[in-house]
């Protein structure tokens, strides 16, 4: 062995991510050690059986049709699935993979993206549960306004009918004042509580100048391994409009909601090409979202777009939920938002702000 060769032999054995060579019969033909130590198999047991065999059965159709794809010399960007470890763990492995065909052989490189995974099922799960307990409790107060307002009106409706002149009684006289003098206190006090409630909701969500490249750069920052992993290529133009009257903590949220649903659904034979830019059009400030992605088929998905767990590709991670927060968000402050795609043609999010 040359030197020269011993070099190359020792990178692939030393490199802490996978690195693989699998043949188009669907074998391996060499993995570095980082393979044997993750998934826990010794290299013979790796090379004695299809590749196959490793995958989580949920995703051995999948990665069949990936490697089919491989097979007609077209590359694989940020392949995702799952293997079964020795031990009957479960891991992600996120695949960059090249075909060379008339070697009839595959050069892959994965990453363990199982944490990552992780992350984002706890945050899918926490905003579940902030969005349905946000959506409680305004109902609650909605209804608990509404039920004890009625009666309370009713009981002061019903005193201001009756014509204490007329009754003898001095006692009585005074207890009805007493009564009605509670009511009016009870009115008024429920009155402000529904109104500090509304206050305070609005306060929360108040209208503020916007500046969009503080808002996403604060965004690429928390996502930046995302980014890198994905190898997404982002495209950012501000210069026509670099402020928008919204609400930053919201703004925040779109930017984090449609940067992660172009990599999470991106093609799986080209890198995440993202386009962010803003216009004054017709008097109306908008933000313009395009990616590259999988689209959408506008005519089945319709205006469920946007709905509360509504899932349109067969992605393990999907929630339903970015989406609904993306337009409930944009028109929660009397914006509008519309959606231009196509299947395997990428998607373009339109969002127009009020003034």
């Amino acid at each position: 062995m040359t030197d020269s060769n011993f070099k190359y032999e020792l990178f692939f054995e030393l490199s802490p991510d996978l690195l693989c060579i699998a043949g188009y019969d669907g074998y391996f033909k060499k993995v570095n050690a980082a393979v044997s130590k993750l998934l826990g198999y010794t290299m013979e047991e790796l090379y004695a059986r299809p590749i196959n065999d490793f995958v989580h059965c949920a995703d051995k159709r999948s990665t069949q049709l990936a490697r089919n794809e491989l097979t007609k010399s077209k590359p694989l960007y940020n392949f995702e699935n799952r293997y079964v470890k020795k031990s009957g763990e479960i891991i992600w492995l996120s695949w960059t993979s090249l075909p060379v065909d008339h070697d009839q052989l595959v050069f892959a490189i994965a990453k363990d993206i199982t944490h990552i995974k992780r992350q984002e099922a706890d945050r899918s799960n926490l905003l579940t549960k902030l969005t349905n307990t946000n959506e409680d409790l305004k109902q609650l107060t909605y209804t608990t306004s509404h039920d004890l307002r009625s009666p309370v009106n009713n009981l002061l409706a019903v005193l201001d009918l009756l014509d204490i002149s007329k009754i003898d009684n001095e006692e009585a006289n005074e207890l009805i004042t007493i009564v009605k003098l509670s009511g009016e206190y009870l009115k008024e006090t429920l009155d402000n509580y529904v109104d500090a409630l509304s206050e305070r909701h609005r306060k929360l969500a108040n209208v503020e100048e916007v500046d969009l490249n503080k808002s996403l750069n604060n965004v690429l920052k928390s996502i930046n391994s995302l980014i890198e992993t994905s190898q997404a290529t982002i495209h950012i133009d501000f210069t026509k409009l670099d402020k928008i009257k919204f609400n930053e903590t919201y703004m925040e949220s779109v930017f984090l909601n449609l940067l992660t649903n172009s990599i999470k659904y991106a093609r799986p034979d080209l890198f995440p090409v993202i386009s962010i830019q803003s216009e004054k059009i017709n008097g109306r400030d908008q933000l313009i979202f395009t990616d590259n992605g999988l689209g959408f088929d506008m005519e089945k998905v319709k205006d469920k777009i946007f709905g509360l767990h509504q899932k349109f590709h067969n992605h393990k991670d999907s929630k339903g939920i970015g989406l609904y927060l993306v337009h409930n968000h944009i028109t929660s402050f009397a914006g509008k938002i519309s959606v231009e795609s196509k299947v395997n043609e990428g998607t373009k999010f339109i969002m127009s702000f009020k003034e």
